[in-house]
């Protein structure tokens, strides 16, 4: 099986992400659409079966755009969620830095939980966990699903995939926004990374 990850498309910078439930902007919405012609005018290359995304506003948002374009199901999956961080979750930058100056995910200690969130480390084993369990029930077919999901998420799956360890500080892969990388699940390497050259042509 091959797993196509997708970033949702491009949101807000003026707030805190994380569990926040705020939608695309303009430009995240035609971000997809674009990566959702593109699939189609390359689907002879995969056999796409359907569409996995988080259930996070911006994900389902960019999810349902591929989906429509694609004539694809579409799977909620809360586990794909972004790190939950709270509070802190959609709110605005300066009034996150205001009532929790200098908490960053970045700045959290590997157990050290955002208020009302969770830690470093329990995002971690939450993707590990998906990740694994669905290497286990879903490895035995040649069909391409589609994953959409957060930076944060598939930053964990690229270490999982290539044995590096992960912590809170680990920036090795930059996941641009409605960019694609392809997992093959049986020799567990990444074939596509980070794609975006289709945004660029428009």
């Amino acid at each position: 099986m091959n797993l196509l990850f997708v970033r949702h498309g491009k949101d807000s910078d003026q707030h805190r992400g994380g569990w926040s439930q705020l939608d695309l902007l303009p430009e995240g919405k035609r971000e997809a659409k674009t990566l959702a012609d593109y699939l189609v005018q390359h689907k002879e290359d995969y056999h796409f079966t359907k569409i996995i995304t988080s259930d996070l506003k911006r994900a389902e948002t960019t999810a349902i755009i591929l989906a429509k374009k694609l004539q694809l199901p579409l799977e909620k999956e809360s586990a794909l969620r972004e790190t939950n961080n709270g509070d802190l979750a959609g709110m605005l930058n300066s009034e996150a830095d205001q009532k929790f100056p200098h908490l960053y995910f970045r700045s959290l200690a590997m157990d050290e939980h955002y208020p009302n969130g969770e830690s470093p480390r329990e995002f971690y084993q939450r993707i590990k966990t998906w990740f694994q369990r669905f290497l286990q029930e879903n490895n035995n077919s040649d069909e391409t699903q589609i994953v959409v999901t957060h930076g944060g998420v598939i930053n964990i799956i690229y270490h999982l995939v290539n044995q590096i360890e992960w912590t809170n500080k680990s920036n090795l892969f930059h996941v641009k926004h409605c960019s694609i990388s392809l997992l093959n699940t049986k020799t567990l390497v990444f074939e596509v990374e980070n794609q975006t050259d289709f945004l660029e042509e428009k």
